[in-house]
């Protein structure tokens, strides 16, 4: 007997193939894709068009469901992070953030979804809760995509923008993540535009130079943190492998063949990368390749010792960026009610858990 497999797995083509080899048309595979991302169905039996043998076929052969909505939290802000069970009992999160006025405009519609890749990270982030417990395992592209069919359904909100910079490094699953963006991007998956997509990743420059190749035009923004090899280091050890100058290298080369801007993410922790000889270095780095620089005052995270840089000083470091025409923004973190830093609910939820096992606890 064959073990099931979601379905969210599979691509157009890949489902055509699997209706041909059952004997059946190969256009029913547009039909059930109809289902899955316009209806959203929660069942093969909600698919009426396809007759009963057909949807037993289909439910003795796949799965629609693997992630099991754990918690949920909110912030007053809209801002909702979710946190999933899998099917091998790990937990990913995802977070659900509004627009924000001050960029967008008050009557702007725009809702981004971050996602998680993995299970934990493995690249070891001094200030990211997400890799305090180890990496566990790759997601499979079902388990990417699904996080998004999830959180619109217990939110009731439409996603129309994709951030892939939840739980763990994206480039290190990188087929998955390629075929979880093709299910995104597809007019027969979710329709949502490549230039809606993003993908952040540490610095794999190697994985840089592969997402350049691939003709999908998603954005690309990078997980700076440091603007020079020290403070970098510090902070970030796969700075060791990939330093500054070869990330930037990569960075142009991508800006090359893609045509688009790039994004630094650069999170400001006070006393260590918020002073202004920082300043000075990033607005260098990103003149150098005309990128636009997100900073991102720090989300503390319990048991790390870093702190949040003030207002003031968050604001004299943009001042400097603005000084030198940089294309400069403070994403106010929405989430820093809800411990909404990757990993942590996650991490919250294990040690929980944890304690109570020892305890004999339920």
């Amino acid at each position: 007997m064959q073990e099931k497999r979601s379905i969210y797995n599979l691509a157009l083509p890949a489902l055509k193939e699997f209706f041909a080899h059952c004997g059946e048309q190969p256009y029913r595979a547009r039909q059930v894709m109809h289902w899955l991302y316009r209806k959203r169905v929660n069942s093969f039996g909600q698919m009426t068009d396809l007759s009963a043998k057909l949807r037993d076929l289909l439910e003795s052969r796949f799965y629609l469901r693997s992630l099991r909505p754990e918690r949920k939290t909110g912030a007053g802000d809209s801002t909702h992070k979710f946190l999933f069970g899998l099917s091998d009992n790990n937990y990913v999160e995802s977070v659900l953030i509004p627009a924000s006025p001050a960029l967008y405009g008050n009557s702007s519609d725009r809702r981004t979804i971050c996602i998680s890749t993995q299970v934990g990270c493995a690249y070891g982030c001094k200030f990211c809760a997400s890799g305090l417990d180890g990496w566990k395992r790759n997601l499979t592209a079902a388990e990417i995509v699904e996080q998004l069919l999830q959180v619109e359904a217990l939110c009731s909100e439409k996603v129309n923008n994709i951030v892939f910079m939840g739980m763990g490094e994206p480039l290190a699953n990188f087929e998955n993540l390629l075929s979880a963006i093709k299910i995104i991007n597809a007019s027969w998956g979710l329709g949502i535009g490549a230039r809606h997509i993003t993908v952040s990743t540490s610095g794999l420059v190697p994985r840089i130079r592969d997402l350049a190749d691939n003709p999908i035009q998603i954005r690309l923004a990078i997980s700076l943190h440091g603007a020079t090899d020290a403070i970098r280091t510090e902070i970030m050890p796969i700075n060791r492998r990939f330093n500054i100058m070869s990330l930037m290298e990569a960075c142009a080369y991508y800006r090359a063949k893609k045509h688009q801007k790039i994004t630094f993410e650069y999170i400001l922790i006070d006393e260590f990368n918020d002073r202004l000889s920082e300043a000075v270095e990033l607005a260098k780095l990103a003149k150098s390749i005309d990128a636009k620089v997100n900073l991102i005052p720090y989300n503390t995270v319990e048991g790390l010792p870093w702190r949040r840089s003030s207002e003031v000083k968050q604001n004299r470091f943009l001042a400097y960026l603005h000084k030198q025409n940089v294309d400069a923004t403070i994403r106010r973190e929405k989430g820093h009610a809800i411990d909404a830093a990757c990993g942590q609910l996650r991490l919250q939820t294990m040690q929980n858990k944890s304690f109570a096992a020892a305890h004999n606890l339920r």
